[in-house]
């Protein structure tokens, strides 16, 4: 009897079970990179897009890598390896899209790989918040400080009006430089 073993006649596994994708995973607050640690060791591939911001505290200043996105991790597993993801220490759940795990494209993990790459200063910014009528303050560029009232929200740009320079000048602002002012006059970051 003859045992020989063809290597060609072997074959790979297909379907459903092993078909990997891209998933987001929702983590503990400030454990994005550890998380993205813990399940690289374990060989599953796991992408936390960082940006660089510089913080600055009394004595000096610093550059720190910080979450793109606060709380989610990318993952790109197949059926087998969920429960893995699943019982990762720090690792709430998977974020879910009309009753499904959220699936990311490739395409669209590439390209954001790509533009943290090109661009340094990337942010997420929460423009849900403004509305129309809110009364801002700049926080950064040449009207640094300057307080005003949006007129209109073009995407990520504020069009709106500056109050302190007794006249009415009319300017767009990216809204990543500019927070609310709160009922109680302090004001609170937009994000």
């Amino acid at each position: 009897m003859d045992t020989q073993l063809n290597v060609n006649a072997v074959k790979k596994p297909t379907g459903k079970l092993y078909e990997k994708r891209w998933l987001v995973i929702y983590t503990r607050p400030r454990w994005e990179k550890k998380v993205e640690k813990q399940l690289n060791e374990q060989g599953i591939e796991a992408y936390c897009p960082l940006r660089q911001v510089q913080n600055q505290w009394a004595d000096r200043k610093k550059k720190v890598s910080l979450p793109l996105f606060n709380s989610y991790v990318f993952v790109r597993v197949d059926l087998r390896e969920d429960a893995t993801v699943l019982y990762t220490m720090g690792v709430l759940n998977y974020v879910y899209f009309m009753g499904k795990p959220a699936v990311v494209s490739d395409k669209t993990i590439e390209d954001l790989k790509i533009n943290i790459t090109l661009y340094n200063d990337i942010e997420v910014v929460n423009i849900r918040n403004i509305s129309v009528g809110d009364h801002v303050l700049i926080k950064q560029g040449v009207f640094v400080n300057q307080k005003g009232q949006v007129l209109q929200v073009n995407g990520k740009n504020v069009l709106m009006i500056l109050d302190n320079i007794n006249c009415a000048l009319v300017t767009r602002v990216p809204s990543n430089q500019i927070v609310l002012q709160s009922a109680d006059k302090e004001y609170e970051n937009v994000k």
